[in-house]
């Protein structure tokens, strides 16, 4: 494909505002430029997402009040018109082409840092996405905070936090006549999940997000219960969380799961077994789910909820291991049937360590251990892409 034409298109909120020819450069571009689109982040974190049919390489600078994203072998999108939500840094964005390199220019309300590299992520295809760069970017310090009338919307409310609140249900595993594992000193798994729980579900609150608790006290749930919580609640994540147990009482660290129809491994098929006889599920029957759930789990591997559980899951892994929290030996993710997971809402079961060790038994009952894990849950729950 050929361009013979150098063009630029400005685009804002309310559309294009300007089209401009300039001299005739030719190039050939492979990739082609699919979306872009912004969006707010817990923390009033502008959210800018590129979207290409190829894996894109790419360079970024920070010209004032801008965000220059660099793509080579692209080709510009003329028909594309960005979608930029009121209340975000982003004002306008402009497609320039330069030969076979296509340059996205953000035009910003206030100027921005340079991103950290941990706020830029790359995300592979699915469901219906292709390849998307992530880039999750504040105003400097000193800066206002953006207003929706400052980037084109029609009030001039400030923005304080997202969009929309993302509503994370959490599962404190057991409850009731079912104590879970307990440890050699006595430790019940359903009293340290559940204090766990409680501290995460304050730690999301403050931090924007509404969140549910599947139980707040000492109760028992069937798993189908709790995964329809997460359903009725309209959940866009459902974390379970757990305390492991192992024959080898030497045996360490977390580990979390998602769902799938096949145990990735011998361990993680016996850890399902385990927690689905909490109450008898058939794992294999979906008799006691709603048809339109019934529909949805039959292809859940091509559905892009077992996708973005798997994004998740990986997320958490890597922001409990910078937490030095010790590890399970094994994959960052494991998968199996577990019942609880069953729903049409992306999640992870989450082993928060053993009970069976004595060592981790002490750690998982202590208060400043239980905040660790807590802080290393809420990074990465921060860090999951919401929007994309």
């Amino acid at each position: 494909m050929k361009f013979t034409r150098r063009t630029l298109l400005k685009f804002t909120g309310l559309g294009t505002v300007a089209i401009a020819m300039l001299p005739r450069v030719a190039f050939a571009a492979r990739n082609t430029l699919r979306t872009v689109r912004t969006g707010i982040q817990p923390g009033n974190k502008t959210r800018l997402v590129i979207e290409t049919g190829m894996r894109p390489s790419y360079s970024i600078s920070y010209p004032t009040n801008q965000l220059v994203v660099t793509l080579s072998n692209t080709a510009a999108n003329v028909a594309l018109a960005p979608s930029l939500v009121a209340g975000s840094l982003v004002r306008a964005i402009t497609q320039v082409q330069s030969g076979d390199k296509l340059q996205i220019i953000a035009d910003l309300n206030y100027p921005i840092n340079e991103i950290p590299r941990d706020d830029i992520m790359m995300l592979s295809p699915n469901g219906d996405n292709d390849y998307r760069l992530v880039m999750d970017f504040s105003a400097a310090a000193g800066a206002p905070v953006a207003t929706a009338a400052a980037s084109g919307g029609t009030s001039a409310k400030k923005s304080s936090g997202p969009s929309r609140k993302y509503v994370v249900v959490i599962d404190a595993g057991h409850g009731g006549k079912d104590p879970g594992c307990i440890g050699k000193g006595g430790t019940q798994e359903k009293v340290v999940v559940l204090s766990v729980a409680k501290k995460l579900k304050n730690k999301l609150d403050a931090a924007g997000f509404q969140t549910y608790l599947t139980r707040s006290n000492d109760t028992y749930l069937k798993l189908a219960q709790r995964a329809s919580i997460g359903e009725k609640k309209h959940a866009d994540l459902f974390l379970s969380l757990h305390a492991n147990a192992n024959p080898s009482r030497a045996m360490q660290g977390f580990s979390i799961y998602t769902l799938s129809e096949k145990a990735s491994d011998e361990e993680a098929a016996k850890l399902a077994d385990a927690e689905n006889a909490a109450d008898k599920i058939d794992v294999s029957g979906f008799e006691q789910f709603d048809k339109d759930i019934r529909i949805a789990l039959s292809s859940l591997q091509q559905h892009a909820v077992a996708e973005m559980s798997v994004e998740y899951a990986n997320g958490a892994a890597s922001a409990f291991k910078r937490a030095n929290i010790k590890q399970q030996p094994g994959p960052d993710v494991r998968h199996a049937p577990f019942a609880v997971l069953r729903s049409t809402v992306p999640g992870a079961l989450i082993e928060l360590g053993h009970l069976s060790n004595a060592a981790e038994e002490k750690l998982l009952k202590s208060s400043s251990h239980q905040d660790k894990l807590v802080a290393a849950i809420v990074k990465s729950v921060q860090a999951y892409n919401f929007d994309v």
